[in-house]
């Protein structure tokens, strides 16, 4: 019998919810820079893909004392998202974290490898765009 998702925690899911994000994202971050307008019929375009970039300023939320920014990918219950962990919308290499959040519970997998490699392109592409700069300036 299969396990029903509900059931487990997202610290129990947080690993295969993370290995699915960046599988689908390094596909259309290649695509995108191989110049592919159409993007891949199941997922879509890079631009597309994401819900949202925001800037979360300082004591946004009770005892966070450091500002960061959010990727969104989905919202409601799940959710998930990525935080680029800096304050410096010109940061060269933040730290990256991804967050599967569900109902009163949530996990968090701190990025390394070829993950958190892919995730700092990202990043560097909302430098580019001025994303960052703009969002922070929204705060």
């Amino acid at each position: 019998m299969a396990v029903n998702e509900r059931e487990l925690s997202c610290k129990d899911r947080v690993g295969y919810e993370l290995q699915e994000r960046v599988e689908d994202l390094r596909k259309l971050w290649n695509l995108y820079n191989e110049g592919d307008e159409d993007g891949d019929p199941d997922l879509g375009t890079f631009d597309e893909y994401g819900l949202c970039f925001d800037y979360v300023a300082p004591e946004t939320f009770e005892g966070q004392n450091y500002g960061y920014y959010v990727y969104l990918l989905s919202y409601g219950g799940p959710s998930d998202e990525f935080r680029f962990m800096t304050e410096d919308p010109y940061a060269s290499s933040p730290p990256v974290e991804y967050w599967f959040l569900d109902w009163f519970d949530g996990a968090h997998i701190h990025l390394k490898g070829d993950d958190l490699v892919l995730l700092r392109e990202i990043w560097q592409f909302f430098v580019e765009v001025g994303s960052t700069q703009e969002e922070k300036d929204k705060a």
